[in-house]
C-alpha cells in the first residue's frame, strides 16, 4: 500500500484534494479526519501540518508526500522533489522599510525576521553576508514596525500585506515556490503505483494549461491556420461534405485564446469552439 502525506488546511490542502479526486483518487474528507484510505488504489492519505511532510517523508514514513517547495527545502529534510503541480505559486523575498535604500547584499549585521529561516541563511551565506535571524512562526510583516526586525523575509503573493506594513520588496526572488510532490528516494518513480499517480496528476496539471480548438477553414488558408494551430504533433485535419472546406481540431495552450481565435476568424474560419481538457497524456 502506498502512503502518501498531504496538507491538512489551507488552500494547498483543498487544492491537492481536489486535484487527487480529478485524477481518480479517493481522499475526500466527510470531517476532520486525518487518514482516508482509498481501497480501490490501495493508497492510504494521511492529512499533516503543510510544514512537517518533508521531515516524515525523509523518515520514509511515507512514499510520498505533497507540500509547497519553500517549505520542503527550508525543511533542510532529505528529500527530492519529482512533480511541480502548478497550484500555490508564491515567491520569497525580502523587504525593508520604505524609506531605506538597501539590497540584500547590504544586510551586513541586521536582523532580518522571517519564518523560513534555513532559506535566509542559504541566501545570506551564498552572499557572504552576515545577519541576526528572527525566527517567527507569523505576522512577519509587523517585526519592523514594532522593532525586532531591519528586514524581513517573507512569501509573497500579490504584495498587498508588505505595502500596507510600509516596507518595500528588494532584491531578486530568493525562491520560486509551488505546491510539489516529493519522495525521500528520487527512483520513486520506477515504482508502478507511484509511477500511476504521477502519470495521473501530470496529466491534469497539463490539461489545466491546455483547450481543444475546433473550426472549419476554407481549404486555401488551410496551411497558414495550421501553422496558428499546430497541436502537440499536428492538428487533426477531415474533410468536409463542401469540397471547398476542412475540419481542423488541435491542442492549444489556453493563455492567448482569444487572440487565437480573432488570428482564424481573420483567416475566414467559421464555426470556432474551445473547449477545456479535463485531463491528457502529451
Amino acid at each position: 500500500m502506498l502512503r502518501i502525506a498531504i496538507p491538512n488546511k489551507g488552500s494547498l490542502s483543498d487544492k491537492a484534494v481536489t486535484l487527487i479526486d480529478a485524477a481518480g483518487y479517493s481522499c475526500l474528507r466527510g470531517g476532520r479526519e486525518l487518514i482516508m484510505t482509498d481501497t480501490e488504489n490501495d493508497i492510504e492519505f494521511v492529512f499533516l501540518r503543510p510544514r512537517d511532510i518533508a521531515v516524515y517523508v525523509s523518515d520514509g514514513i511515507f512514499d510520498l508526500g505533497i507540500t509547497g517547495r519553500d517549505l520542503f527545502l527550508d525543511s533542510e529534510s532529505d528529500v527530492h522533489e519529482l512533480l511541480p503541480l502548478g497550484f500555490g505559486g508564491s515567491t520569497f523575498r525580502y523587504a525593508i522599510p520604505r524609506d531605506k535604500d538597501l539590497g540584500p547584499d547590504d544586510f551586513h549585521d541586521l536582523r532580518i525576521a522571517t519564518s523560513y529561516p534555513n532559506l535566509v541563511k542559504q541566501d545570506m551565506a551564498r552572499r557572504g553576508v552576515k545577519v541576526s535571524i528572527v525566527r517567527l512562526d507569523g505576522a512577519v510583516e509587523v517585526s519592523v514596525r514594532l522593532g525586532v526586525a531591519d528586514a524581513i523575509a517573507d512569501v509573497v503573493s500579490s504584495g498587498r500585506t508588505i505595502v500596507e506594513a510600509g516596507l518595500k520588496i528588494v532584491g531578486e526572488p530568493i525562491l520560486k515556490s509551488e505546491a510539489v510532490v516529493i519522495s525521500h528516494n528520487p527512483a520513486a518513480a520506477e515504482n508502478p503505483a507511484v509511477k500511476t499517480f504521477l502519470d495521473r496528476l501530470q496529466g491534469i496539471v497539463v490539461a489545466r494549461d491546455y483547450v481543444m480548438i475546433e473550426y472549419d477553414i476554407p481549404k486555401t488558408v488551410l496551411e497558414q491556420a495550421c501553422r496558428l494551430t499546430p497541436g502537440i504533433e499536428s492538428p487533426t485535419v477531415s474533410p468536409l461534405t463542401d469540397a471547398a472546406w476542412m475540419a481542423v481540431k488541435a491542442m492549444t495552450r489556453r493563455k492567448g485564446i482569444n487572440s487565437l481565435m480573432d488570428q482564424l476568424a481573420g483567416l475566414g474560419a467559421k464555426g470556432i469552439l474551445v473547449t477545456d481538457i479535463r485531463t491528457c497524456r502529451i
